[in-house]
C-alpha cells in the first residue's frame, strides 16, 4: 500500500518513517515543491518519493493531511475522492487565528477537514501524540502493554484501515466512533498526548467535556 502525505513536517516524517519500516511506500509533499524534499526522500530510502500535493493525493491509496490548520482552506482536493484521509491537525488559536465554530464547540477540527474534502472518508488520528513519540513508543503486536492512540471517523471501513496502519507501526487503537467524537482527544483534553494503554485511554476519552 502507498500512503500520500500532504505535508511533510515532524508528524508526517515520523509517520512516514514508521510506515516504511512496516512495509508501506510513501509519497511526500509540501507547499514548497518536491525539489525541496530531496534530502528527506534520501533519508527515508527507496520506498519514498517526492511529489506535489496533488500527485501525492492521487498516488496514495491512503492519504495523510498534516499541515497547520490555517492552511486547510488552501489545500487542493484533487485525487482524494473515495479515499481514506487521515487528519492529524489541531487547533492553536495563537497560530491559526480564531475560528468561531471551534471556539463555540459547534464543530471539530476534523469536521472542518471533512467539509473541505467532502468526497473523502476522513479519520482523525495522530493528532494526540508528539511526533518524536511516534517513532519511540510503538511496540510489537505481541506486547501486552502497547500504547493506544484514539481515532474517530464516520466511515467504519476507513476507521478500520487506519487501525490497521496503527497496528502495523506499533500502536493499539481506541475507536472513539463518529468524526464529531474527535473532540474527546483534541488538545486540552485528558486524552491528548496521554501515554495510556487501551483500557486507560478509553477512560480518558470519557472525561472530555464538549
Amino acid at each position: 500500500m502507498k500512503i500520500g502525505f500532504i505535508g511533510s513536517g515532524n508528524i508526517g516524517q515520523a509517520v512516514a518513517a514508521n510506515a516504511i519500516r512496516a512495509g508501506y511506500s510513501v509519497v511526500m509533499s509540501n507547499s514548497r515543491g518536491p525539489q525541496t524534499l530531496a534530502g528527506l526522500v534520501r533519508k527515508l530510502g527507496p520506498k519514498a518519493e517526492a511529489a506535489t500535493a496533488e500527485q501525492a493525493a492521487q498516488k496514495g491509496d491512503l492519504i495523510v493531511v498534516t499541515v497547520p490548520l490555517y492552511a486547510l482552506p488552501e489545500l487542493n482536493t484533487a485525487g482524494t475522492a473515495g479515499k481514506t484521509l487521515i487528519d492529524t491537525m489541531n487547533y492553536y488559536p495563537g497560530r491559526d487565528g480564531r475560528i468561531e465554530a471551534l471556539d463555540k464547540g459547534t464543530t471539530t477540527t476534523s469536521e472542518l477537514t471533512a467539509a473541505h474534502f467532502p468526497d473523502a472518508h476522513v479519520v482523525k488520528a495522530f493528532n494526540s501524540i508528539f511526533a518524536s513519540e511516534i517513532e519511540t513508543t510503538g511496540k510489537s503486536g505481541d506486547d501486552r502493554h502497547r500504547r493506544a492512540l484514539p481515532i474517530a471517523g464516520d466511515d467504519p471501513e476507513a476507521r478500520q484501515q487506519v487501525a490497521e496502519l496503527l497496528n502495523a507501526i506499533g500502536f493499539d487503537t481506541v475507536d472513539a466512533g463518529p468524526l464529531h467524537e474527535g473532540f474527546r482527544f483534541e488538545n486540552g483534553t485528558p486524552a491528548y498526548c496521554a501515554h495510556a494503554d487501551r483500557t486507560q485511554l478509553t477512560e480518558l476519552l470519557k472525561q472530555a467535556k464538549e
